[in-house]
């Protein structure tokens, strides 16, 4: 090679929104550089300046029609965190049921459309057949339990939530309409075939992680920091402190969110418009953290529920504690979903659930500023509002899953990038036969 070389993918498929990916190859052949584009900005923390409260919590879910359900929810804790809001504990078991049905329903339209093309017909095999149609054809059976999976989960969301995507029923106080006995039992009774499905995945996930045990161990490992959200040490989504893990698993922070600003530093790139969030002590790079799955699982130190814990204590058995296997964001994601699905059971079977105790009777903006926070199936998001005396938000600072995530990814990716085009690994590493 005489001259140095770039390489741009675009669109980027198979991801939540608009990107493009650009190697950069020296003319010595080595890969200088990988960089994920985000080509766009979406002003939504301007939008929300002067606009009342009560309106935010409309407005935010517009970010992102996959995970509204956790905008929605991170808006509501941050105006109530302004206005030093309390709901009542009734309102908050249907929101950690509405954003377990999101979790639920994201977590399996991830593993079954954008994972499972690439395991099923092989990474190298015929992209026409690396897709979620394809596999839906080649398997129907799978297909239609995938269909039926994302479908509890909307359905839910859309129970509680009013509508399956951009919620309205999250407000400052509470929840606008109680759920009926009626739905409670509806959704005990889908969740029984809900189980069954998700164990048929469970097992296929594992025949998965079998089948590429080695570029799974050696493919992609990539040490970065981690940050998730516990309580006490177990898994959380709606609601905890979050947390910090080192490269070699130590806990170097352990912080309540309103107090993100002391951890949480955030790096311009040149050629993005998404901001690089790191761990601010350590620096930018070295600082590089990670959200999402397996960055949640890495965090704490157990999961909530029986079936969930039993999957994580086999996930680390395999490959210990932090895991840096990038690959291995697909099985965590896994042991989220059976999680999801045995909270979704627990709150419906609470008598709180039916209660029509459910929002306060009254609520009075005040000028104040406060922190919510929640787990999005792909990473923490931050909402922060500032408002004046009237309820309107005058400043709004959001840090999403992406913002998260962006500097790990493009470091995952130039580690993969190397071992592919520098150290030839696909030659070495054993592939299965295709299932399609």
């Amino acid at each position: 090679m005489t001259e140095e070389k770039t390489v741009k993918i675009a669109p980027v498929t198979r991801l939540e929104g608009h990107g493009e990916l650009t190697l950069k190859i020296g003319v010595d052949g080595k890969v200088k550089d990988v960089q994920f584009n985000v080509s766009s900005t979406r002003f939504f923390e301007k939008f929300l300046e002067g606009r009342f409260g009560e309106e935010a919590v409309r407005i935010a879910p517009r970010i992102c029609g996959i995970c509204p359900e956790p905008h929605h929810l991170a808006s509501t804790k941050a105006v109530e965190a302004a206005w030093r809001i309390t709901p009542p504990p009734a309102a908050v078991k249907l929101r950690r049921l509405l954003i377990n049905a999101k979790q639920f329903s994201s977590h399996a339209i991830h593993f079954f459309a954008l994972a499972a093309p690439d395991f099923l017909a092989g990474p190298l095999g015929d992209p026409a057949k690396r897709n979620v149609v394809a596999i839906i054809k080649a398997l129907p059976d799978v297909g239609k339990m995938a269909l039926q999976m994302m479908q509890f989960g909307q359905d839910l969301c859309a129970a509680v939530g009013g509508k399956a995507i951009h919620p309205v029923t999250s407000i400052p106080g509470g929840i606008m309409h109680p759920f009926s006995e009626e739905k409670r039992d509806e959704y005990l009774k889908r969740s029984e075939d809900a189980l069954e499905w998700t164990t048929a995945t469970v097992d296929l996930a594992k025949k998965v992680v079998q089948d590429y045990w080695d570029p799974i161990t050696k493919l992609a490992i990539v040490p970065t920091y981690y940050l998730g959200m516990h309580n006490n040490g177990k898994h959380e989504i709606y609601d905890g402190k979050l947390r910090v893990m080192d490269p070699d698993g130590k806990i170097v922070a352990d912080f309540k969110p309103k107090d993100y600003r002391k951890y949480y530093g955030e790096y311009v790139a040149n050629h993005s418009y998404a901001t690089h969030v790191y761990y601010k002590p350590e620096g930018y790079p070295k600082g590089i953290w990670r959200a999402n799955t397996l960055a949640r699982c890495n965090v704490v130190d157990e999961m909530t529920t029986p079936l969930a814990q039993e999957a994580l204590k086999e996930m680390r058995d395999a490959l210990g504690r932090p895991i840096h296997a990038t690959f291995a964001y697909h099985w965590a994601r896994i042991i989220e979903l059976v999680q999801s699905l045995e909270e979704i059971v627990g709150l419906l079977k609470d008598p709180d659930i039916v209660s029509a105790d459910i929002k306060l009777a009254d609520v009075a903006p005040r000028k104040g500023d406060g922190v919510g926070c929640v787990e999005a199936p792909r990473g923490t998001l931050i909402h922060h509002y500032w408002t004046d005396e009237r309820g309107i938000i005058t400043r709004a600072n959001m840090i999403v899953a992406t913002n998260n995530n962006i500097a790990g990814l493009e470091k995952s990716l130039l580690t993969t990038a190397r071992q592919i085009f520098e150290d030839n690994a696909l030659d070495d590493l054993k592939l299965p036969e295709p299932m399609i």
